[in-house]
């Protein structure tokens, strides 16, 4: 397993315990993300940042994935993959140097090891949607490795707009 991934999992499993358990950030961070990454210092550092900057979003994360699930009630989607969703939402919104579709399947890959036999193709769908959305509405300000496969999206989000008469 990559350290990214693990520290995606350790992030997810922060911002559970967190919404669970009700403990101070920092204590969230000191007993499941450094304790669990041991000596990688690269992989706590990016599961801290994630952690934190997944938390500052959780309201907007939630404005945006309950845009896409209409006849579904946030509260009665899995808490996992509302805390996926708001982890990968955030990814797009505030890592300049990860490419969306990296993201994406990051997710499904985590919810696959974590959630339900469903869980993956429902993150999938939503993530696709809300990726496609904040192309055309400008919102992914990526650099570097973060530019890869963004040409894709654009083309798919062109022809997803309807034909002009």
């Amino acid at each position: 397993m990559s350290s990214r991934r693990e520290a995606r999992e350790r992030a997810m499993q922060a911002v559970y315990a967190f919404t669970v358990g009700g403990d101070e950030a920092e204590h969230v961070i000191e007993t499941v993300i450094k304790v669990q990454l041991g000596s990688d210092e690269e992989a706590k550092k990016f599961a801290t940042k994630l952690f934190l900057r997944t938390l500052d979003l959780k309201d907007e994360s939630d404005e945006i994935v309950a845009k896409y699930t209409k006849n579904w009630e946030l509260s009665r989607i899995a808490l996992v993959d509302r805390i996926l969703l708001r982890i990968a939402i955030c990814e797009m919104l505030r890592f300049k140097d990860i490419p969306p579709k990296v993201t994406i399947n990051e997710a499904i890959e985590v919810a696959k090891r974590y959630s339900t036999n469903k869980s993956g193709q429902f993150i999938n769908g939503i993530l696709d949607a809300i990726l496609l959305d904040f192309q055309k509405e400008g919102r992914l300000k990526k650099s570097g490795r973060g530019l890869v496969g963004m040409d894709s999206i654009a083309d798919r989000s062109q022809k997803t707009e309807p034909d002009e008469k």
